[in-house]
C-alpha cells in the first residue's frame, strides 16, 4: 500500500513539472504575440480624413497628370483639352478679350468652367502698363490700367491699394480666377528687359507693393503669382533667347529672393520660375528646370504653395529642349503646374513618364493636392 502510495505521489509530482513546463513555454511564446500585433498595426494606415486627399485617391492616373497643365488658351481647343487631357486650368490672352462685351466674356468662361468635371484655373496677365490682357478693351474698362510703378509715382501707396482692388474685382467679375502677378523682379536699369514692369529698384519699396498686393486679392479670393523666380534681375528677354545670369548665390539671398519672401509671408498661392540659367545655383539648366532651384524655393523660402513654370513654349526653352522633353523635365524638377502651348505633344509625354516610373507618381498626387488646394482657397471646390 505505502509503495502505490509512493507511485502515486511520484506521478502527481511529474504532472505537477510537465503543467509548470507547459506554462513556462507558454510564457515565453507571449512576447511573440504581441509583436506580430503590434506591427500589423503600424502597417495599417488609417484613411485620410483630409476631403482633397479623397479627391486626388479618386481621380485617375490620366485625370491627375492633366491637373497639372495650365494652357494658353485657344478657344475651339478647349472642349478637346477637358475630354482627352483633363486640364487644371487655362490661361487668357488679349485675343480672348477683344471687342467682346463683359457679358460675352463672363458667358464664355462660365462655358468652359461648366465642361470641366474639376473647377478650372482660368488665369490672365494683367499686371499694368506694358502687359495687360483685357483692360485696354474699352468695353470692359475706359483706359488700359497704367503700370503699378505709375500708380505709385503719380498716387502713392493709397493710390496702389486703390488699383490693385479695382483690377480684382474686375477680374473676378468675368470669372477669373487668378492674375499672373505681381511681379517681384528687381531693377533700377532702364535698358533692362523688365525695367518697364519692375515696380521699383529699391527692394523695400517692391517689397511693400507685392504684400500689399497680395493681401488684397487675398481678402478677394483672387489668386496671385510671384514672379519671375529666383528673380529676373538685368537679364534679356527670355522670350526670345536663353539668359545667363552670372551673379552669386548670395546676391540673389540679398536681394532677390526678398520681394519673394515677402509675398510668401502675406499668404502668395502660387510662384512661376523664371527660364534663367543662374550661374550660382545651376550653371547647366534653366531656372523653370531645375532641381537645385526648386529646392532652394521649397527650403529657403519655405514655400509650400503652387510651383508653375514660364511658358514652355518661350524661345529659350526651345533652344534648350524639344516641347516633350521640356514638360517632362519641368515635371520632374518639381513644378505643379506646366504653363504651356503643346499639351497635345507634353501631356502624352508627361502621361509615359510617370507611367515609366521616371517622374514618381507619389510626386504627382503631392502636385495636384497642392492645386486643388488653391482651387479649394479660391472657393471653386465645394470639399464639405
Amino acid at each position: 500500500m505505502k509503495r502505490m502510495k509512493r507511485i502515486g505521489a511520484l506521478l502527481l509530482a511529474m504532472t505537477l513539472l510537465l503543467s509548470l513546463g507547459a506554462c513556462a513555454r507558454g510564457q515565453n511564446n507571449l512576447p511573440s504575440a504581441p509583436e506580430a500585433g503590434a506591427s500589423a498595426v503600424q502597417e495599417t494606415t488609417a484613411p485620410s480624413s483630409d476631403p482633397l486627399d479623397k479627391m486626388v485617391e479618386a481621380m485617375s492616373l490620366e485625370e491627375k497628370v492633366g491637373q497639372m497643365f495650365y494652357v494658353c488658351c485657344v478657344n475651339e481647343s478647349v472642349p478637346d483639352w477637358l475630354q482627352n487631357y483633363h486640364i487644371g486650368g487655362l490661361i487668357l490672352f488679349g485675343a480672348d478679350f477683344e471687342e467682346k462685351t463683359a457679358d460675352e466674356v463672363r458667358s464664355t468662361i462660365s462655358g468652359y468652367q461648366k465642361a470641366s468635371k474639376v473647377p478650372l484655373l482660368i488665369g490672365v496677365d494683367e499686371e499694368g502698363g506694358t502687359v495687360v490682357r483685357l483692360s485696354d478693351n474699352p468695353n470692359l474698362r475706359d483706359t488700359a490700367f497704367p503700370s503699378p510703378k505709375e500708380v505709385y509715382q503719380d498716387g502713392g501707396w493709397e493710390a496702389i491699394d486703390a488699383t490693385e482692388a479695382e483690377k480684382a474685382d474686375l477680374l473676378l467679375s468675368l470669372g477669373i480666377n487668378v492674375n499672373m502677378a505681381p511681379v517681384c523682379d528687381v531693377t533700377s536699369n532702364t535698358e533692362s528687359f523688365m525695367f518697364d514692369r519692375s515696380f521699383s529698384g529699391d527692394v523695400n519699396e517692391v517689397n511693400t507693393f507685392v504684400t500689399k498686393t497680395v493681401n488684397i486679392c487675398k481678402e478677394k479670393r483672387l489668386g496671385t503669382v510671384l514672379k519671375h523666380f529666383p528673380g529676373y534681375g538685368d537679364n534679356t528677354d527670355t522670350h526670345d533667347d536663353m539668359a545667363y545670369d552670372s551673379r552669386s548665390y548670395e546676391a540673389f539671398q540679398k536681394t532677390d529672393y526678398l520681394p519673394f519672401k515677402a509675398g510668401v509671408a502675406a499668404g502668395a498661392d502660387c510662384i512661376l520660375t523664371a527660364h534663367t540659367i543662374v550661374a550660382g545655383m545651376d550653371d547647366k539648366t534653366p531656372a523653370s528646370l531645375s532641381k537645385k532651384v526648386h529646392e532652394s524655393l521649397r527650403a529657403d523660402l519655405g514655400f509650400d504653395g503652387v510651383i508653375m513654370t514660364d511658358d514652355l513654349a518661350m524661345e529659350a526653352i526651345g533652344k534648350y529642349a524639344g516641347a516633350d522633353a521640356a514638360a517632362v523635365a519641368a515635371a520632374k524638377c518639381g513644378n505643379d503646374l506646366l504653363c504651356c502651348s503643346d499639351v497635345e505633344t507634353q501631356y502624352p509625354a508627361v502621361m509615359q513618364a510617370v507611367k515609366k516610373g521616371d517622374i514618381p507618381e507619389a510626386q504627382v498626387d503631392a502636385s495636384v493636392k497642392r492645386i486643388l488646394r488653391w482651387k479649394q482657397n479660391l472657393g471653386l471646390l465645394n470639399t464639405q
